[in-house]
């Protein structure tokens, strides 16, 4: 009907629909009171938690500094990962948006605390296939989803949002937030048991574990930002689009889970240190999908330098919208 309408005839509430009426006011402002309370309510219910899991953990141990030192030195490879996807980007992001990102990304870790820790006690416990049902049913999709979330809920409706690469560099910050509010819990965790001889041991001997199990998160979360960005940009089909970028991050997740029980034999079978056998599956493992990764972003910015060539690029310092001015 609208599309054989010649624009003389009005179909305002039969096939079209604009605000003009006190009806209309109202029902657009209950819409977004109930989205900005639906938001809010979310953003509390997640500082419970996060305090809540904060007082019954060893995580209250983060205030030594020492202990905040290991935590820092932990996510320097994850941080360079999230540099490189950044350095990436055809657009600059602003650092309110970054910042707000990888703090949404380190609040939701409760969530997952909650679930995983409900999971575990049903799933994890069914010999042999228990532990892969919980890495596949529940770990994998509850870490990504609230790490999706943390792009979602803020820097996906910002305006400065404003390429699909864009939702990679926001998932990769959000992984970063998720990566260091875990590896602060191992950490301090590790230097809270009877069995750790002293701060200092116990700090250094989890940090470099910790530290090369970071960067998964990052991978994880870019892919399914990238996916979340292109369903911005393809409002039509956002759904699917969605569902396939988290598909994605969950089995290379959960795959990574499952499968860590290798450097241990590995270790066994070569007579090596279990550090350098774990060293180089995470290369081998974080290496093949990063690589991945990075032929993605790289397809992306051919695109845009060939949408560029044909003379679509935006003025010098103006953000560009998609491939378009």
């Amino acid at each position: 009907m609208q599309s054989s309408a010649d624009g003389s005839r009005d179909l305002y509430d039969i096939a079209t629909w604009d605000v003009r009426s006190p009806l209309d006011r109202v029902a657009v402002f209950v819409y977004r009171f109930l989205s900005a309370t639906a938001r809010a309510i979310l953003l509390l219910v997640a500082v419970l938690l996060l305090v809540q899991f904060v007082r019954s953990s060893s995580l209250s141990q983060i205030s030594n500094p020492v202990v905040t030192g290991f935590t820092l030195l932990s996510v320097v490879p994850a941080l360079a990962l999230v540099v490189f996807v950044w350095r990436s980007d055809i657009t600059t992001e602003p650092v309110s948006l970054l910042a707000a990102t990888f703090a949404l990304g380190v609040l939701f870790a409760g969530f997952a605390a909650v679930v995983n820790g409900v999971g575990r006690r049903y799933l994890a416990v069914i010999p042999l296939v228990g532990p892969i049902w919980f890495y596949y049913l529940v770990v994998g999709p509850i870490e990504e989803t609230v790490k999706w979330l943390a792009v979602r809920l803020y820097a996906f409706r910002s305006a400065r949002f404003d390429a699909v690469i864009d939702g990679a560099v926001y998932g990769a910050v959000a992984g970063l937030g998720f990566a260091t509010i875990e590896n602060a819990l191992y950490i301090t965790n590790a230097v809270g048991t009877p069995v750790a001889s002293n701060l200092l041991g116990a700090g250094g001997g989890i940090t470099p574990v910790r530290a090369i199990a970071g960067p998964g998160h990052v991978i994880y979360a870019a892919f399914s930002g990238y996916y979340l960005g292109l369903a911005k940009f393809n409002p039509d089909r956002a759904g699917p689009i969605v569902v396939k970028g988290l598909l994605i991050a969950v089995f290379i997740h959960a795959t990574y889970n499952t499968l860590s029980f290798v450097p241990g034999i590995v270790a066994g079978l070569l007579d090596v240190p279990y550090f350098l056998a774990l060293l180089g599956f995470v290369v081998v493992y974080d290496g093949f999908f990063g690589y991945f990764l990075f032929r993605k972003l790289a397809r992306y910015r051919a695109a845009y330098r060939t949408a560029g060539s044909d003379g679509d690029r935006a003025p010098a310092g103006v953000e560009r919208t998609e491939f378009e001015d």
